[in-house]
């Protein structure tokens, strides 16, 4: 009875561990905001509060295809068309989604 009660215990554990989903991490979307944008976007209350959640969400969907396009011609284009965007992306988007100019939150940098 106490292994099997151990057994569907430890199941039940091992699934809802499994079904949450792997978020980005807004600390270090923060950071990668500072290095990356805050020359040209200003500091991450700035930078965060020039779109909505919406809007941010619409940015960065399918890759950040939009955002990428933005940045076509500017200093930035390489940044965005390169290996480092695709793997700081989730981490930004979060950062700047949380602290967009609809949330009510205000970022600490």
């Amino acid at each position: 009875m106490i292994k099997s009660t151990l057994f569907f215990l430890a199941t039940i554990v091992s699934v809802g561990v499994m079904s949450v989903p792997a978020s980005a991490d807004i600390g270090k979307g923060q950071k990668w905001y500072v290095k990356s944008c805050k020359a040209c976007h200003g500091s991450g209350v700035k930078g965060a509060a020039m779109k909505t959640q919406d809007q941010w969400d619409e940015l960065f969907a399918k890759g950040g295809e939009i955002i990428i396009k933005k940045h076509l011609g500017t200093n930035a284009e390489v940044f965005f068309n390169g290996d480092s965007f695709k793997s700081q992306a989730p981490d930004l988007r979060d950062f700047l989604f949380e602290y967009g100019s609809d949330s009510g939150t205000i970022p600490p940098c």
